[in-house]
């Protein structure tokens, strides 16, 4: 069985910077990609950011390239989301999923975790 949990959220100001982390169960890192979404108050939830555990290549939605950071720390089975620039439009909450290589779908998630910036 899959569990992830997120933490590391909170209330920061613009321009500041959080590291969101996702501890993960039942999952072996090199054959599954760990990914990071959010969702807006009232809007869809987007995608934000993926590494795979086998190759250990992020890459990231164009609205937070150059400002987040995606990792993979294998021995303690955790990701992390470092996110610097923060603006208030990055503020949603914030999950983790994952999938194993050659599915599309995400189909575990995390809890979540929400990050709220003001102006």
């Amino acid at each position: 069985q899959v569990q992830l949990v997120e933490s590391g959220g909170g209330l920061v100001q613009a321009g500041g910077s959080l590291r969101l982390s996702c501890t993960a169960s039942g999952v072996t890192f090199a054959n599954w990609v760990m990914g990071w979404f959010r969702q807006g108050p009232g809007k869809e939830r987007e995608f934000v950011a993926a590494i795979s555990g086998g190759h250990s290549i992020p890459y990231y939605a164009d609205s937070v390239k150059g400002r987040f950071t995606m990792s993979m720390a294998n021995a303690k089975n955790t990701v992390y989301l470092q996110m610097s620039s923060l603006q208030p439009e990055d503020t949603a909450v914030y999950f983790c999923g994952a999938r194993p290589h050659g599915q599309v779908e995400y189909d575990d998630w995390g809890q979540g975790t929400q990050v709220t910036v003001s102006s």
